[in-house]
């Protein structure tokens, strides 16, 4: 079966001898990603591991999916493939950050500073986040989730959930695949920066 375009950029860095979370891997993927500027959703949606698909959300994992706002028209702009850690669940969906909201160099600080409310130090398939709107509400350390906590509805998903594990977060939130509509992502960003 063929690669994920996630499962092709760890097995890169691995190659290169680089540990994830360490300065010379952020440096390495900082550069890999540029390369792939303009690169399709389909390579992380085609082949994915079926292990990896769900039709429901677990707080504090991440998840890619592809999404059809119910207010798109009222929206100044919206992202089609969103990246996000679900913060709340409601009956007809949840709450989430969605990482695309912020540039690559914020999405590393707000993840460095995510990982110290995780369940685990291993990073592996159980780790996750212990987060709620109200833990990141209550300390500056998380204002840069601010501006990309979102409401998502289940009846506007157009995908099943790929779940991304917590040894590939870095790698996910680095990958220049957001699908931003009506506003390109440095437009978005500026806006964000603004709110933080």
């Amino acid at each position: 079966m063929a690669k994920s375009l996630i499962e092709t950029v760890k097995d890169d860095l691995t190659k290169q001898g680089h540990a994830m979370r360490t300065g010379k891997a952020r440096t390495w993927l900082k550069g890999k990603m540029s390369q792939l500027k303009g690169t399709a959703v389909t390579p992380i949606l085609d082949n994915p591991d079926r292990k990896k698909l769900k039709t429901k959300i677990e707080i504090g994992k991440m998840y890619f999916f592809v999404y059809d706002p119910k207010t798109k028209d009222k929206l100044p702009y919206y992202d089609l493939f969103p990246l996000v850690f679900p913060i709340e669940p409601y009956g007809d969906g949840f709450l989430g950050i969605n990482l695309h909201y912020i540039d690559q160099s914020s999405r590393l600080q707000l993840l460095d500073n995510l990982y110290s409310i995780t369940t685990n130090n291993n990073f592996d398939t159980r780790t996750k986040l212990k987060i709620s709107y109200s833990i990141l509400s209550s300390s500056s350390r998380y204002l840069k989730a601010m501006p990309c906590i979102k409401r998502y509805l289940y009846s506007h998903m157009n995908s099943p959930f790929l779940q991304v594990d917590s040894e590939e977060w870095e790698i996910a939130a680095l990958l220049p695949v957001s699908g931003f509509v009506k506003a390109s992502d440095n437009k978005v960003w500026k806006q964000s920066r603004k709110k933080f």
